[in-house]
């Protein structure tokens, strides 16, 4: 057992150290014990380590190539092993997934603000003035979607920094990033409708170690969009606000870069009501700085 454990705790060594190491140990114990106990022999000693070192070797727990011995490590059950590294192996699958759709989503934030910003110097270069203070929407912001019947409380802060909405009706909340998506400011990358010309405008706003990631997240949302219907994981929502997003944010403005940060997802409270189902829908937006 002590043969055992110094190798385990070394990981790769050899007989003399083993062997060295374990007549130091015993002998040191001896010189504590009565006479009568007799002497320790080192031979004996060192016999028995190259005993033990040879059944180790028998059981596949080390392995032995010339002087040098590594550990391997101690034998378990074959099934048990198999699950553990099955389990394992669905754990990093599910991390690795995770972080590509991290990557994906920062990606499309990238493409959506430098289309942004050229798009918004594009308008300020053909009117040959910058935007009106009161046309513009600075980053970021959210945009809050319900029926015109609903009813809304709002309550703001004496510092304005809280605004607190209560609703009698089912809403949605979109943050910028969903619209600039909607607006087109993403070429449709995230629902597998990028044309080869947005995608070489996309790479374009990328850093070269970026582009091999786009040219492929671009393919698995084509292929995702080509799936028959129900197998698609995610679809940016079509809706009315689709056709109000222009009138209602006008020029966006970035305010510079910041943290990338997933999707504000959907909230819904109270029951749907069949009779909305064809109405237009208000925006009502909330700008913080």
């Amino acid at each position: 057992m002590k043969v055992c454990e110094k190798v385990q705790q070394k990981g790769t060594t050899t007989y003399n150290e083993v062997a060295d190491e374990l007549v130091a140990e015993i002998s040191s114990n001896a010189s504590r014990l009565p006479a009568s106990d007799g002497p320790y022999d080192q031979k004996n000693i060192r016999r028995r380590v190259y005993d033990a070192l040879n059944v180790l070797m028998a059981m596949n727990i080390i392995s032995k190539e010339k002087k040098e011995i590594k550990w391997i490590g101690l034998p378990t059950n074959s099934a048990q092993e198999c699950q553990n590294l099955e389990r394992e192996r669905q754990r990093r699958l599910e991390r690795i997934k995770q972080k590509q759709s991290q990557l994906h989503e920062l990606i499309l934030q990238q493409i959506a603000f430098k289309n942004l910003v050229q798009r918004n110097r594009e308008m300020e270069a053909n009117s040959q003035q910058p935007p009106a203070p009161n046309a513009a929407i600075h980053l970021p912001f959210i945009i809050v979607n319900t029926s015109k019947r609903t009813v809304i409380d709002c309550s703001i802060s004496s510092d304005k920094f809280e605004y607190v909405f209560n609703f009698d009706n089912t809403f949605e909340i979109h943050d910028d990033i969903e619209v600039l998506k909607r607006m087109g400011m993403t070429y449709g990358l995230e629902v597998g409708t990028c044309s080869e010309e947005n995608l070489g405008k996309a790479q374009a706003l990328l850093p070269p170690a970026l582009k091999p990631f786009l040219r492929e997240m671009a393919q698995s949302q084509a292929q995702v969009g080509l799936a028959p219907s129900g197998t698609a994981e995610q679809q940016t929502p079509s809706g009315p606000l689709d056709a109000e997003v222009e009138s209602a944010v006008g020029n966006v403005l970035p305010s510079g870069a910041r943290e990338g940060r997933d999707e504000t997802p959907y909230s819904f409270i109270g029951d749907d009501d069949d009779e909305d189902d064809d109405e237009e829908s208000d925006v009502d937006e909330d700008s913080s700085d």
